[in-house]
């Protein structure tokens, strides 16, 4: 049999693991989770005959290796930070390994000995990356093959509760990591290029500008700019277009909201705070605010943010139960980042019967012929419950597509890459079509950058 070790078993593999224990009979798979976890690599099996469960400390250099050397492929589902280990062991054992992750730095010092050894290191295989990068190739190497001339690319995408479970002021619950939730933005300005200028967002102002989107049968939403679209110049050969833009879904009045955190200070990651295990959640409020003898905490917070008490974004804090004063952190050595994290997992995380909804939206723009031209694609996939979510399917289904092809024969160009090459667009994207993930395009009058959907806050 052939041999599949998943590294990790998290709440994004659970679609991965599902479609290749599916398909292992047909394709004669044997599949191996390791998890730091016994119990979460187990419970993905429920006994099937052709996988396992096992313990697998990836710190565990022994263990590690001899995981990798007993497979015919590795795939990592591991925080970014740690694949690159397993990747050294692939390269050393002559393992093809896949994961969802951006391809650091370490990771393309790989790239040569790939190339040597015949491996395929395929990375950013996921949602975003992943499925955003393979559906714009597509409509992009599609227009540069009738002659058209790349002008304008807008891409957005989020992870965001479905309109059937959004049941609280914010719009919004936890669909994925709820830590990169919380530092999102931060890191560096955003860095975007619209009408040939170059264009920058400071993170104290990134929530302050947004822009408004409207996706067909879901209503109107709202996008802020991601950290660094201009790296995309060259991996999508944009080097001549006159926008480039990429950001993240959002609901109308999230970032807005979100904004008082990032003004208090409430997401920074930088220090810790004495005694935070110990901080009832009101106490962690006054910890942002001036001292007062007299003043009550939420007297202090709404003239720091200068909102009414009749104001929306009052309730939206309010819903949240910021200022109980018997809840604790109950984290040592919290960063703020860390304690907020906290309180909203107390609010916003997905209940048994919820369901999610990932949203993608790409605006082309090219000139053929002398005429200007524009495309606009979106798709939208709702969740089926709390374990198989939209963003699990998105996230795991390209990664175990691309796993099975690369074992098949059927992706076979070597080295670390990105899934940006025909041969392995296209029969992703139509695998993923028979399983939902679908995009429908429209040929719309061309509008370049459009300034009225700039919010200004």
């Amino acid at each position: 049999m052939r041999n599949i070790l998943i590294i990790g078993a998290g709440r994004s593999a659970t679609s991965l693991i599902r479609y290749l224990l599916e398909k292992s009979r047909q394709e004669n798979l044997f599949i191996t989770i390791g998890d730091i976890s016994e119990e979460a690599a187990q419970k993905f099996t429920k006994n099937h005959s052709n996988a396992r469960g096992i313990q697998l400390d990836v710190f565990n250099e022994a263990q590690r290796k001899e995981a990798v050397k007993s497979s015919d492929l590795v795939i990592s589902m591991l925080p970014a930070r740690f694949h690159f280990e397993v990747a050294k062991d692939c390269i050393e054992f002559e393992k093809h390994m896949v994961t969802a992750s951006y391809i650091s730095k370490e990771m393309e010092s790989l790239n040569n000995d790939a190339v040597r050894k015949g491996l395929v290191m395929m990375n950013e295989i996921g949602l975003d990356p992943g499925v955003d990068h393979m559906s714009a190739m597509q409509v992009i190497d599609r227009i540069r093959a009738k002659g058209g001339k790349m002008l304008l690319f807008e891409s957005f995408c989020g992870g965001l509760i479905a309109p059937e479970s959004d049941n609280n002021l914010w719009n919004y619950k936890f669909t994925w990591n709820p830590r990169n939730v919380v530092l999102a933005g931060q890191g560096g300005a955003a860095e975007f290029i619209q009408e040939g200028k170059f264009k920058y967002i400071p993170y104290h102002r990134l929530f302050r500008r947004t822009e408004f989107i409207n996706i067909e049968g879901y209503g109107k939403f709202e996008v802020l700019a991601n950290r660094n679209s201009l790296k995309y110049q060259s991996v999508y050969g944009l080097e001549n277009a006159l926008t480039l833009y990429r950001g993240t879904i959002r609901r109308v009045g999230f970032s807005k909201a979100w904004n008082m955190f990032v003004q208090l200070g409430m997401t920074d990651d930088t220090y810790t705070i004495p005694d935070s295990e110990n901080l009832s959640y009101r106490e962690f409020v006054n910890l942002f605010l001036a001292y007062s003898p007299t003043d009550s905490v939420e007297l202090k917070l709404r003239y720091a943010l200068k909102i009414d008490q009749d104001d929306l974004m009052w309730e939206k804090l309010e819903e949240l139960d910021i200022f109980n004063n018997k809840k604790t952190i109950g984290i040592k050595n919290a960063t703020p980042a860390m304690a907020l994290q906290k309180i909203l997992e107390d609010k916003w995380t997905l209940a048994p019967e919820d369901k999610d909804m990932i949203v993608m939206y790409h605006k082309f723009g090219y000139e053929l012929d002398g005429k200007k031209h524009q495309i606009d694609s979106q798709m939208a996939l709702i969740g089926e419950d709390q374990t198989h979510t939209a963003m699990a399917k998105t996230v795991g289904l390209p990664v175990a597509i691309a796993a099975l092809k690369i074992l098949n024969g059927e992706i076979t160009t070597p080295g670390v890459q990105l899934p940006i090459a025909k041969e392995v667009y296209e029969p992703i994207l139509e695998e993923l079509k028979e399983n939902g993930v679908i995009f429908t395009e429209e040929e719309v009058t061309y509008l370049g950058y459009n300034p009225e959907n700039l919010h200004l806050g």
